[in-house]
């Protein structure tokens, strides 16, 4: 029997009510009851991985901190990824470009050759697509193979966040094929 697969999950963003771990925690949560119930699946929150900003000074004065060596492994450990990107000015949000700048100081290939799906959700209608192409164009360089990607825009009008699912039918289908992906 295989060993279930290991799935990270979380949302590049360190608000506390991101709209874009509510999306993560759901896309987590469908995958494993409708397309791998044998998947085990750890979300991440980068509040738990504060550190300082990086700086180069920094790196050579104190070495990389342990949270950044802590987060690299929790990468190394997974089989898959699904990763949720904020857009803060329609680019990553500092919070995660500051985890992301530590760990590639570790090894270049951040995300280790495994496979992912990225997804954005933002309250407007474009879905943090700005954030969604530049984590897109630029996984497979830093030791990603994106299989899927979706943005859900005007968040608050296609997510119940009572049930914590998608409400758009269209929105809930490309879901469903884009997780189909990984595996």
């Amino acid at each position: 029997m295989p060993s279930p697969t290991r799935l990270l999950a979380f949302a590049a963003s360190n608000s506390r009510n991101s709209i874009n771990k509510q999306l993560v925690t759901h896309a987590a949560t469908v995958l494993k009851s409708e397309i791998n119930q044998d998947t085990e699946i750890t979300i991440l929150d980068l509040n738990d991985f504060e550190m300082p900003i990086y700086s180069i000074d920094r790196e050579q004065e104190s070495g990389i901190p342990e949270a950044a060596h802590t987060f690299f492994k929790t990468i190394g450990d997974a089989d898959a990824l699904l990763i949720s990107y904020a857009a803060h000015n329609g680019t990553y949000t500092v919070a995660y470009k500051n985890i992301f700048d530590w760990c590639s100081r570790i090894d270049s290939k951040v995300f280790q050759s495994k496979p992912m799906v990225i997804m954005s959700a933002s309250p407007g209608q474009g879905g943090g697509a700005s954030v969604l192409k530049i984590a897109e164009d630029s996984a497979g360089y830093y030791g990603a193979e994106v299989r899927g990607s979706m943005s859900v825009g005007s968040f608050t009008k296609t997510f119940n966040t009572e049930t914590g699912e998608l409400a758009d039918v269209e929105l809930a289908t490309t879901l469903r094929s884009q997780l189909a992906k990984l595996f």
